[in-house]
């Protein structure tokens, strides 16, 4: 098991690693940039870096100082935790070359996966269910043109690189492929660096089921059920829920079997999520995130297993702990997703907390690194805190969300803690019927 580990990440993520680490008995190294100098994983870790200015670029982008921050303080091992660098084949490489552990999957499997037009292929050739598309990057508009004409309108066009809806522009007619063409590769290239772009057929009532993996590289792998993600703004995720109110037992153990078979192949280490588009009992893979997500903890509070924990476990060498019928499904569980933004505009709120009182009680976490004096800085994502809940079912988990949402207290700034109230009260909501299209459909609509 390492000693000490450098934790590349900030705010909730960066703690939760923490945690995981200090019930490990392993020590930690905190970095952070300037305006995250008083930030709660600075405080609690036994050492702190700071690596540079506000800017992400500047800072947590920053690869030299990262493994410079590694070097001075003794680390063994590298936790990129989520977004910036966590799924960056070059940095993970880095890592290795300097004698560290990356704690993720290996620089090849981030590779094929963060490529979205390879991931498509490669799964494929496992026995993937995949959506009808394009088998690489369209290198032009009458490429893309000539390929929408073949597999039907409406399609979507994809960024090759990266994620979180960046890159991605549906296109209903021929008419308007040309500006959505440049507009998609216009804004990969800006966000990713890479304007490549592929197609694939677009669903129009779709859901998006997700199944959470853990590998140990050594030929074993386990699935931890799905979590359905389909309450999103503008391809962003704002609800999750584990399981899926879609799915029935079959289709459940379908679709983790499938994923599980797909990882095994592949000889994958370390956790990671397959997604899929779900539409009238068809499952289609739509990517694959190499990393630790920020909707994990539903899927621990229905399974008891701390997934940071063994994925700490995995890259120290160890085999996994448990086989596939040890994992027990208990319940159901909901993370609301809670932002410093107008709950109407969507403007965001930074500023300082003045007032502070996360949720407790039976079934309840809340994982967030703020409280009452933060100053919540404007360089970085709006998301401050993750409420979830868990309960013995969907109805008990949906009373208990809403009594925690109520009980919440975050003043001094703006959330979207009233939208999450909205969601969970609506009708269609409560019954389980929605898709990826719901949430923007239902703010058209006034929610």
């Amino acid at each position: 098991m390492f000693d000490k580990v450098l934790i590349a990440n900030r705010g909730e993520t960066a703690l939760r690693i923490h945690r995981a680490c200090r019930e490990l008995g392993i020590k930690t190294v905190a970095v952070h940039s300037t305006a995250d100098s008083d930030a709660m994983h600075v405080r609690l870790a036994d050492e702190s870096v700071c690596i540079g200015p506000a800017p992400s670029r500047e800072s947590y982008l920053n690869m030299a100082a990262l493994i410079s921050a590694a070097e001075i303080t003794g680390a063994d091992a590298i936790h990129p935790g989520i977004g910036f660098l966590s799924e960056n084949a070059q940095f993970a490489e880095m890592v290795e070359e300097h004698g560290f552990t990356f704690i993720g999957p290996t620089p090849e499997h981030i590779r094929i996966m963060g490529d979205k037009a390879t991931a498509k292929k490669t799964v494929a050739g496992l026995g993937m269910p995949v959506i009808q598309g394009s088998e690489g990057v369209l290198e032009t508009v009458d490429a893309a043109k000539k390929l929408a004409d073949k597999i039907g309108y409406p399609v979507l066009m994809k960024a090759v690189a990266g994620g979180g809806g960046k890159g991605m522009k549906a296109v209903h007619s021929a008419g308007e492929m040309s500006e959505a063409f440049q507009l998609a590769s216009g804004e990969a290239q800006a966000a990713f660096g890479n304007g490549g772009l592929y197609m694939e057929q677009l669903l129009t009532q779709p859901r998006h089921i997700e199944v959470q993996l853990l590998g140990d590289g050594q030929g074993n792998v386990v699935h931890f059920g799905e979590r359905d993600c389909s309450i999103q703004r503008r391809h962003q995720k704002v609800v999750e829920e584990a399981g899926s109110p879609a799915l029935n037992a079959e289709e459940r153990a379908q679709v983790g079997k499938i994923a599980a078979r797909t990882c095994k192949l592949l000889g994958y280490r370390g956790l990671g999520t397959i997604e899929f588009l779900y539409e009238k009992g068809k499952f289609y893979f739509m990517e694959m995130n190499t990393r630790l997500q920020i909707e994990h903890p539903i899927t621990e509070m229905i399974t008891g297993v701390d997934l940071v924990r063994e994925q700490i476990r995995v890259a120290s060498g160890a085999p996994l702990a448990f086989k596939q019928e040890d994992i027990k499904w208990h319940g159901h569980a909901i993370e609301c997703r809670i932002n410093a933004e107008d709950p109407n505009t969507f403007a965001p709120s930074p500023g300082k907390i003045t007032d502070f009182h996360p949720a407790g009680g039976l079934g309840v976490r809340f994982d967030s690194a703020v409280y009452a004096g933060y100053k919540v800085p404007s360089h970085y994502d709006s998301m401050i805190a993750k409420l979830i809940v868990h309960g013995a079912n969907r109805n008990d988990c949906l009373l208990r969300l809403r009594r925690s949402l109520e009980e919440t207290v975050i003043g001094g700034i703006k959330t979207n803690l009233p939208l999450h109230l909205r969601i969970i009260n609506d009708p269609e909501f409560i019954d389980g019927n929605y898709n990826i299209h719901w949430l923007e459909r239902k703010l058209a609509e006034g929610l």
